[in-house]
């Protein structure tokens, strides 16, 4: 197999555009395109780039007969690259950047930044990853507008293990209202709620603190009601007295709790 058409092979099993390709190299995109139509061969120098960069060796590169001494196909190894890394860029942009990128893969950290954004690293208004950053982001550490993730930051609403945000719900979640095994915050619900107003809890500590243990200037001691659920006709009366301008849905969501 010639080199234009090697080269023209690992490209598509990494599912790589030549403009995508280019950016790797730090080449323009016609050079890739004159690469792969024979037209120009690279110089050494970018040779060994791309054979770092495909994981195959120059004369695998250059001749394609590596797999044959080894006893495997170049299709066959191939394969296992493309498990290791996987990369999409869409022609479509919005301001010079893709509408879609996903840039995953083992062995190191691969970033993508696009619109809807999957990656090890994912910056985008959707993004996807293992640390993920945009309008909306799922993964194992986000930061977003609304965030998902073990451990996540949502300047309007996270979710997560930890999560600390306008709104946080998660195992320990901190924010202005928080709900979660332990709950910290303005308001606050949860096994362990601790709040500078309103604590509601298997624990409550606040200004006005309802639960099974309560501490607070107002405290109303809970008692179970049947199918493990609590009832407090009191504290809602005490939260209505306390904060008659408690904002509607804050007020809504604590009578459903308790009225």
């Amino acid at each position: 197999m010639r080199f234009p058409e090697r080269l023209q092979e690992l490209r598509k099993k990494r599912g790589m555009s030549q403009e995508s390709l280019a950016q790797e190299l730090g080449v323009s995109r016609q050079a890739v395109s004159k690469w792969e139509s024979g037209q120009s061969v690279p110089e050494t120098e970018k040779l060994i780039a791309l054979g770092d960069f495909f994981e195959v060796s120059l004369d695998d590169l250059v001749r394609g007969d590596e797999s044959r001494r080894s006893g495997q196909t170049a299709e066959g190894r191939n394969e296992r690259y493309a498990c290791r890394h996987y990369e999409y860029r869409s022609e479509r942009e919005l301001l010079g950047i893709p509408l879609v990128h996903v840039n995953l893969g083992r062995g190191k950290i691969y970033r993508a930044k696009g619109i809807v954004a999957v990656g090890n690293v994912a910056v985008g208004l959707v993004s996807v990853g293992g640390v993920a950053a945009g309008l909306i982001s799922l993964g194992g550490v986000a930061l977003g507008l609304l965030a998902f993730a073990g451990f996540s930051v949502g300047l309007l609403l996270a979710v997560g293990g930890i999560a600390a945000g306008a709104v946080a719900v998660g195992g320990l979640a901190a924010g202005i209202l928080s709900i979660g095994g332990l709950a910290v915050g303005k308001y606050a619900v949860g096994g362990c709620a601790v709040a500078s107003d309103i604590a509601v809890g298997g624990y409550a500590k606040g200004r006005v603190a309802v639960g099974n243990m309560a501490e607070g200037a107002r405290t109303v001691i809970l008692r179970q009601a049947g199918r493990g659920g609590f009832r407090s006709p009191e504290a809602v009366k005490l939260i209505r007295e306390e904060y008659p301008r408690l904002w509607g849905p804050l007020l809504r969501l604590f009578t459903a709790l308790l009225g």
